[in-house]
């Protein structure tokens, strides 16, 4: 097997791992999304809506990126197999991830009032910021032990944490808002939180890392390029949730709590629903190219392999959502979510485009470079936020999808063209080959989806679905041979 043959097929067995366990990441949100739609509707999601963008605003300033900057680290010692190193990195980190966490909570706690007036304009929800205070803590104690398990790239446990935590938070958050309804909201938030954390310590412990005492002061000096890293990560991670909470309170004051659910219910479709490749590959991807990233050549070769996956992956995803948009958001929610097709259409075609970028982009954090990762991030996020306020003042919530389009095609070409002048990256001919067939079954898809026959633009629809598949498998094949893997399959079988 060739060396370029054998780095396809582990990209395609990390991503469907991790593919299959976003799968029933999805399964689990969306019957909680279609809990809270029935039973709370979108004022219901709304409320919810800003208390997690809350959340993750104040968790953006106080994490300091140490869930992404730690995997690099500790990635690098489990690549040398230096078992010394590795206990050093994990005990550092640890420490600096309780010294954050407990920040994190003492900072919304001490906030809850404000944070109720500027989020819902009374203070109704200090006691609701309050308990969610707790979250903080636990979701960072989590992404402490994700990181290790990430960065020592344990696959196996990491999928674990992850499906065992999901399914017992649904168990629970299910009959809690069944009899609580609204006042549910709360307890569910932070009873998932602390449902996470005890599955990926229960999976962390599993490694049997030696464990050293490390000070606070010892941690802070020598997890310093860790923090340094770590804070250019968290900057570009405040800044994205940031504009978030920005666009919703825009929302809110503009029209009402009810637009904002709506909002949040199509970022969900898209980001979480259609976006699985990127969680699915992101996992393995970062902790891989940290390895290498000293050597532009191969880091090169790792993200056009990596691009090209995503697109062959991504391009049937997007055309199966364009085809069955309005059921499926019928299906997820109800039918008091009519009013977001039209956003969630145009969002899920940025989406091939992120595909790229997002493969692009890792380059900046696995190189460190610190500097114009947060120059970039500062004016992403900016016209960002100016582009989602223009697209829903002018044109409401379709505006907003039209506006997440051109933002994921900007990006692609700043991004891209940063990468060039900096690190001599470039797309190979195979790719632009490949992602020019994928990206014109989209646009096909979308002419065909204004046929005014019913019955032929759906039979049309399902033929250029059929296509994309087949074209996906071929190319698939090709590459990893993945045909001859399914025969081999069942013949042990």
């Amino acid at each position: 097997m060739s060396e370029s043959q054998s780095a396809y097929r582990h990209i395609l067995k990390a991503t469907s791992i991790f593919g299959g366990v976003q799968v029933f990441n999805i399964l689990v949100s969306v019957i909680r999304s279609k809990i809270i739609a029935v039973l709370i509707g979108p004022a219901g999601m709304g409320i919810a809506g800003l208390l997690n963008a809350t959340l993750n605003l104040i968790s953006g300033f106080t994490n300091l990126g140490l869930e992404t900057s730690a995997v690099k680290d500790i990635s690098q010692a489990g690549t040398e197999n230096n078992t010394p190193k590795i206990s050093r990195t994990v005990s550092v980190l640890s420490r600096l991830i309780w010294l954050t966490g407990t920040l994190g909570f003492v900072v919304t706690l001490l906030l809850s009032p404000w944070l109720s007036y500027l989020s819902f304009g009374n203070y109704d929800f200090t006691w609701a910021f309050a308990w969610t205070a707790i979250v903080l803590l636990f979701k960072q104690l989590t992404s402490g032990n994700i990181a290790v398990l990430q960065g020592l790239r344990k696959h196996k446990y990491l999928a674990q944490a992850n499906l065992y935590g999901s399914g017992v938070g649904l168990v629970i958050s299910v009959p809690l808002y069944y009899y609580w309804k609204l006042d549910a909201i709360v307890p569910s938030i932070l009873l998932s939180a602390v449902i996470s954390f005890v599955f990926s310590m229960l999976y962390c412990k599993k490694l049997a890392i030696p464990s050293e005492v490390v000070k606070s002061r010892e941690a802070l000096r020598e997890g310093k390029e860790m923090l340094k890293l770590g804070y250019a990560l968290s900057f570009m991670g405040l800044l994205v949730i940031a504009a978030s909470y920005i666009v919703q309170i825009f929302i809110s004051h503009s029209g009402d709590v009810e637009e904002v659910g709506l909002f949040n219910a199509g970022i969900t479709i898209i980001n979480s629903y259609v976006g699985i490749i990127f969680n699915a590959m992101g996992t393995d991807y970062y902790p891989r190219l940290a390895v290498i990233a000293n050597d532009n050549a191969k880091v090169r070769e790792s993200v056009n392999q990596q691009a090209l996956i995503g697109v062959l992956l991504l391009t049937p995803v997007i055309l199966i959502f364009i085809m069955l948009m309005p059921q499926l958001i019928h299906l997820l929610y109800s039918t008091k979510f009519t009013p977001i097709i039209a956003m969630v259409g145009w969002g899920i075609f940025g989406m091939f485009f992120k595909a790229v970028s997002w493969s692009v982009g890792y380059i900046l954090i696995a190189k460190g470079d610190t500097g114009i990762f947060i120059k970039t991030a500062i004016g992403f996020n900016t016209f960002s936020v100016l582009l989602n306020i223009a697209g829903y003042y002018y044109y409401g919530l379709e505006g907003l999808g039209v506006s997440l389009l051109i933002y994921y095609v900007l990006h692609l070409i700043i991004v891209t063209g940063i990468a060039k002048y900096r690190y001599n990256f470039y797309f190979e001919r195979e790719f632009y080959k490949i992602g020019t067939c994928c990206f014109a079954w989209i646009l096909l898809i979308y002419f065909a989806m204004y046929l005014e026959d019913g019955i032929l633009r759906y039979v049309i629809m399902g033929i250029l679905v059929l296509i994309s598949g087949l074209y996906s498998l071929y190319q698939l094949d090709k590459k990893i041979k993945i045909l001859g893997l399914l025969r081999q399959y069942i013949t042990k079988k």
